[in-house]
């Protein structure tokens, strides 16, 4: 018969929904995944999911749960208002929301972070958790990426998040590989282009003309009809590399001269591997810590510190 957990956890995204039963010490008893994400539910449906993942993962009534991600959003099942910066990560978990549940169940929504800045608006909804996770469990203060269709570029400091900016690159990458005229060429689908030459083409020019960006994009058109050697691969590497060198080098021009160290990427293999290409291509020095446990560490923490 297996354990009685102490505390429920689940990852509540766009279109999936993952649940986790915890020990005290954070060992994973049982675990359960769906694509039961906040896309596919009104508010009035969640605690039915919900309820119906832990009679699979196993709690009793009384077992609290602690969410993160959409659930929390205001089209989600109740909404986590965002926390202004500078937000100690240490002082989230206290901040989540209670949900009501005809149960009677403690369940808890972590929020999100907002930087309420009318010259560089932002907010994050879920990474908050997997940078509690990596700053709690040791990562210590600095500049944080985390890579993705939306990727966040974060500064911690003293255990705060004291600033952090988004860039569209996973988005826009998608968008123009698939939907603009540049689709007709880049049309590979690998998992990875950080080993090829057109990649490290792509990031070099990413990174010197980054004000050049909508010239150089509509290069990878040009060479795909000009030059019969250039495959779908290397066009979709050199569409990869441009937007992501772009990337580092607005983060990096927007740090300042005494803020210039390494930076912490917070990612799943494949992604981790192509940033820190790209990362080592601009000189800057890269420490990896992998994204695929993170969200439940975070989780657990946030547990810890509320329940405890």
């Amino acid at each position: 018969m297996s354990a009685e957990p102490l505390f429920l956890a689940a990852d509540w995204g766009t279109t999936s929904f993952r649940l986790w039963s915890l020990a005290a010490d954070g060992t994973v008893l049982s675990e359960t995944s769906s694509g039961q994400g906040m896309t596919s539910l009104a508010p009035s449906e969640y605690e039915t999911v919900l309820e119906e993942a832990i009679q699979t993962v196993g709690g009793g009534s009384a077992t609290p749960v602690i969410i993160c991600g959409m659930a929390g959003a205001a089209q989600g099942w109740r909404e986590a208002t965002y926390i202004n910066l500078p937000a100690p990560l240490a002082d989230v978990p206290g901040l989540a929301v209670t949900v009501p549940t005809s149960s009677g169940r403690d369940v808890r929504i972590l929020p999100g972070l907002a930087q309420r800045s009318t010259q560089s608006p932002d907010v994050m909804r879920g990474e908050e958790t997997l940078l509690l996770g990596a700053v709690l469990g040791g990562a210590g203060d600095g500049l944080y990426c985390l890579p993705g269709t939306h990727s966040k570029w974060v500064r911690v400091k003293g255990g705060s998040v004291t600033h952090f900016a988004t860039a569209m690159t996973g988005e826009v990458f998608s968008l123009l590989s698939q939907q603009s005229t540049l689709s007709h060429f880049a049309t590979s689908s690998r998992s990875s282009y950080a080993d090829l030459p057109a990649f490290e083409a792509g990031v070099r020019d990413g990174l010197t003309s980054p004000n050049a960006l909508l010239h150089t994009l509509f290069s990878v058109r040009a060479g795909g009809l000009l030059f019969k050697d250039c495959t779908s691969d290397d066009a979709t590497a050199r569409l990869s590399g441009l937007l992501i060198g772009a990337e580092i080098a607005g983060r990096a021009a927007a740090e300042t001269a005494d803020q210039a160290d390494s930076v912490t990427l917070i990612a799943n293999e494949v992604l981790g591997q192509t940033y820190e290409t790209a990362l080592a291509i601009a000189g800057i020095p890269t420490r990896t810590v992998s994204a695929a446990n993170l969200a439940r560490v975070g989780l657990f923490h946030a547990a810890k510190l509320i329940w405890a």
